[in-house]
């Protein structure tokens, strides 16, 4: 073989790893868009809308559960965690619709519900997300491993002004697992992530039902 041709070979050899390692980013690319959500600046194609069967409607905010009316801050807590983590791109739902059932429980002045609503913002995927994460028909839930108040709860509570924490209010901390699955090249596909978090909420002494005001930023909790 003249130099000429080992030449040849060798950008030959260069040209076919260079496309398998393409091919290998992509398959990658897809499998973390299914459990992280896109990373990208473009605006993905508009999905294509569901048939609607006659005599049907379109799913609304009414078609998910109700967070539980209760007065015990635990039981509470466990449920506002599993709504906010609970969620299926391919319910025909959309974030807002799951934000919403956040915000029916949340402090009934309204004081907190701007904060409260970037809060669960933070928590959920954002429009262009969901909708690249409905294409692998993805869904989400929470496995919780702990509740418990934080230490650092105290030390806020003791700093906090006179009159500043209505009566009943209180910080638990939630520490879990979430888990999303979905449809990769026809195959089912999950992923398990810990997490950790502190949800704020007032429980009345009066015996009214508990109420939510805020989160902190999802994995940095009170400890």
């Amino acid at each position: 073989m003249n130099s000429t041709d080992a030449s040849r070979s060798r950008r030959r050899l260069v040209v076919l790893v260079s496309a398998a390692v393409v091919v290998l980013l992509l398959v990658g690319i897809g499998v973390y868009g299914l459990v992280a959500g896109p990373r990208t600046t473009s605006d993905p194609p508009p999905a294509p809308p569901s048939p609607t069967a006659p005599g049907t409607t379109e799913q609304g905010p009414r078609d998910l559960a109700p967070i539980p009316e209760t007065d015990d801050p635990e039981k509470f807590v466990r449920a506002v965690a599993e709504a906010l983590f609970g969620w299926d791109t391919t319910s025909g739902l959309m974030p807002l619709d799951y934000t919403s059932v956040l915000l029916k429980v949340a402090d009934p002045s309204g004081v907190e519900q701007a904060g409260l609503a970037s809060d669960i913002a933070g928590y959920l995927p954002n429009r262009e997300t969901w909708v690249e994460l409905r294409k692998y028909g993805t869904t989400q839930r929470l496995e919780i491993t702990d509740v418990f108040v934080p230490e650092a709860w105290a030390e806020a509570e003791s700093q906090a002004q006179p009159g500043q924490l209505a009566p009943g209010t209180t910080a638990y901390t939630v520490e879990g697992v979430r888990h999303r699955q979905g449809i990769w090249n026809d195959e089912a596909t999950s992923s398990a992530h810990e997490v950790a978090f502190t949800i704020f909420l007032t429980c009345p002494p009066d015996g009214d039902p508990c109420y939510l005001l805020r989160l902190s930023i999802l994995d940095q909790p009170l400890r």
